[in-house]
């Protein structure tokens, strides 16, 4: 041992803590304890003690009078020489997590120990899973705090993250991050402990509902359940499925509860009671760095689709992680391991046609998702400036941005081949004999015909099956439309059987109403079955309301689940059942189908205006657990087919054939090459981001 100075600091903090040693008094004079108190060495000092509070190794060191302070008895720290410091504290996990949403203990380092039972030294999490061994299995109903642990190593000390499986000490601080509590040891703060410990059990309690339930299971291995696929959306970026517990999916409010109502916030709190994501054990961004990484959970042929069952046959842990609840496996889930890896499995549930429709004629709706003969790559050519979204080899595959009066679609006509292709094979296998269309190209904007690009997508639909067997309504003269300036560089349209259906007269637009001065005129035709006389005539109408994503005024998102420009879809409602009353006028037809992307889920205020003028919503009467579209994780419909009481008598049955919706976009034409999996075919699936409603009735 050095000798020491003859004055010096008082290092006893090895010995002694610094909370039983209160101050040391030299004659009349006190000095607080304090880390560099000066005392010389032989001089008689009268410490003031807690006993209670001493420990018993220290207690011989001092008699009831005075002491002289050595440097042997209380091993002083010499100057310049750090002293000692209190050993961190060994708790449990469950001390450390607390019963709260943040760790009691963050900020301070701790010591304890556990089993591994996830570990990813890959992927970005950089750390692994610690639970108290033998905890887990049915828990009890006073269970609230965590026995489980997320351990940071950080990204250099990843690679030495220990395997599951393995009893490990771990001392470093405890730390809150994004809300998951996590200890992050130093380099040598880990280790493997050779003493046997007893296993983890998977929680097999139900999916807890609250936050406060799963904070009691934060980092617990668990055994999930019965769960839905209730979004896909993020798979192709970061991996990731949306669950639903039970069998069913979360519905968008507005679809089943008006808005404002308490059903409504019923339905609102069932979704956040039942949501979880599964993840992939891994914070590769697959659009970003990751693009050259094979996608997880999907094949070109194997889909995860929303609806299908999660078929749980591996435990998972319960993780907090991007703000929100997530189910990761054990590891990193990779294409080359999921064999090993994945925790579940998913049905296809893909059908190559739709559900059988009962009725002699189907009508449909349609959103062909931007569909544009018009290229970017012409577009330029002519000299405008365009953006586009490219591919991984940097090729543009889609226009992102060429002004408002611009194309909307595919870059150049190799990826309009691909687009149109999955389009023609979903239309040809839905079999409708009258189908409108949303979102195709008005080609006038380009100084063509109105009709140029309907009429190519007809004649390539028609080549795919083989003969004539398809035609579309021409649109009116221009004198008839609103001026050039006053339509969208989108339409709405009607194509139909030749064989079985034909048009009545001309078509008609609606001309002058400013509710449509921000969203596409209403297009309505006559049709009759071939063969069939008056009175087996009816009327479609074609509609595309203002969508939900902005507005201002009065048009701004008002808080009650409508979205944006919800007025202006109101006013657009009530310009049509005028529209169509002049229709039915005009043409002496009193049989009425609407239909389109009305942009409005079915307890939305534009469609109660629809209802009240006496149109039946024949998705929700007919098919009411079938929806057109998902969103944020919601599934719903803003894609309907009505009909007014004259044309319900002829009803026979609807169906969504789940195509598009449904489906990862990994499959859309736009993502063509955007991953180190090419997921294009050019199959029906995801040939938009709208499902069709298919309607049959029988004309009498």
């Amino acid at each position: 041992m050095p000798v020491p100075p003859k004055s010096m600091p008082m290092g006893c903090a090895s010995l002694i803590p610094r909370n039983v040693v209160r101050r040391l008094r030299r004659r009349h004079r006190t000095f607080p304890f304090r880390s560099t108190v000066h005392v010389r060495l032989g001089t008689q000092y009268r410490p003031v003690l807690e006993e209670s509070r001493m420990p018993s190794r220290a207690l011989p060191l001092f008699t009831a009078g005075a002491v002289s302070i050595t440097a042997a008895a209380l091993a002083l720290t010499p100057l310049g020489v750090a002293a000692a410091a209190d050993p961190p504290p060994r708790l449990t996990i469950a001390q450390i997590q607390g019963t709260g949403a943040a760790s009691p203990y963050a900020g301070q380092t701790v010591v304890t120990d556990g089993v591994v039972t996830a570990s990813y030294p890959t992927g970005g999490f950089n750390g692994f899973y610690l639970q108290t061994a033998g905890t887990g299995g049915h828990l009890s109903r006073d269970h609230a705090a965590s026995d489980a642990v997320f351990v940071y190593l950080g990204s250099k000390g990843a690679a030495t993250a220990p395997r599951i499986g393995d009893h490990v000490e771990v001392t470093g601080p405890v730390s809150e991050y994004q809300g998951l509590t996590e200890i992050s040891p130093a380099t040598d703060g880990t280790s493997v402990l050779t003493t046997p410990a007893e296993a983890v059990k998977p929680v097999t309690n139900a999916y807890p509902s609250t936050d406060a339930g799963r904070e009691a299971e934060e980092g617990m291995l668990v055994e999930p359940g019965r769960f839905t696929v209730t979004d896909v959306y993020t798979l192709n970026s970061y991996g990731e499925i949306a669950l639903a517990r039970g069998t069913t999916t979360l519905r968008q409010p507005t679809d089943v509860a008006r808005p404002g109502s308490a059903k409504q916030q019923s339905v609102i709190a069932s979704n956040a009671a039942r949501s979880v994501t599964l993840d992939d054990g891994s914070s590769v961004s697959f659009l970003g760095s990751g693009k050259n990484t094979p996608l997880p959970w999907i094949t070109q042929e194997r889909p995860v689709r929303v609806g299908a069952p999660a078929q749980f046959t591996k435990p998972v842990v319960l993780d907090y992680r991007n703000d929100e609840w997530k189910f990761q496996p054990t590891s990193q889930l990779t294409a080359d391991n999921a064999a090993s890896v994945a925790p579940a499995t998913f049905p296809n549930t893909r059908t190559d046609h739709p559900a059988k429709v009962k009725g002699a004629l189907k009508i449909a709706s349609f959103n062909v998702l931007n569909y544009f003969t018009e290229t970017g790559e012409d577009y330029v050519a002519a000299g405008h400036t365009c953006s586009s979204y490219s591919d991984r080899a940097g090729n543009p595959i889609t226009v992102d941005d060429c002004g408002a009066d611009g194309p909307r679609g595919a870059w150049d006509e190799a990826n309009l081949q691909r687009q149109q292709d999955k389009i023609v094979h979903a239309i040809n296998a839905l079999g409708a004999d009258v189908l409108s269309l949303e979102e195709i190209e008005n080609s006038a904007k380009f100084g063509k015909d109105r009709d140029q690009a309907l009429a190519h997508l007809v004649d390539a639909l028609n080549a795919d099956a083989g003969s004539r067997v398809w035609d579309y309504v021409r649109s009116p003269e221009a004198a008839d439309l609103p001026p050039l300036a006053d339509q969208d560089v989108i339409r709405t349209a009607f194509i139909y059987h030749r064989v079985d259906v034909k048009p009545v007269g001309v078509s008609h637009v609606l001309v002058g109403s400013a509710a449509f001065d921000n969203a596409r005129q209403p297009l309505a035709q006559v049709f009759v079955p071939r063969g069939g006389g008056r009175d087996v005539r009816f009327l479609a109408v074609v509609n595309h309301f203002k969508s939900k994503g902005s507005g201002t005024g009065e048009d701004a998102d008002q808080g009650d689940g409508q979205g944006a420009s919800n007025h202006s879809r109101v006013l657009q409602a009530r310009a049509l059942v005028r529209f169509v009353r002049q229709q039915e006028d005009t043409a002496d037809v009193r049989k009425v189908f609407l239909t389109g992307d009305f942009n409005s889920y079915t307890e939305e205020d534009p469609l109660r205006v629809l209802a009240n003028a006496g149109y039946t919503d024949l998705g929700t009467k007919l098919a009411p657990s079938e929806s057109t579209y998902v969103f944020d994780g919601l599934v719903g419909s803003l894609d309907h087919v009505f009909a007014n009481d004259a044309a319900l008598e002829w009803v026979k049955g609807a169906h969504v054939w789940n195509i598009n919706s449904v489906e990862s976009v990994a499959y859309e034409y736009s993502r063509y090459n955007a991953n180190a999996t090419n997921f294009y075919t050019p199959s029906p699936f995801r040939s938009s981001d709208h499902d069709p409603t298919l309607v049959g009735f029988t004309p009498r």
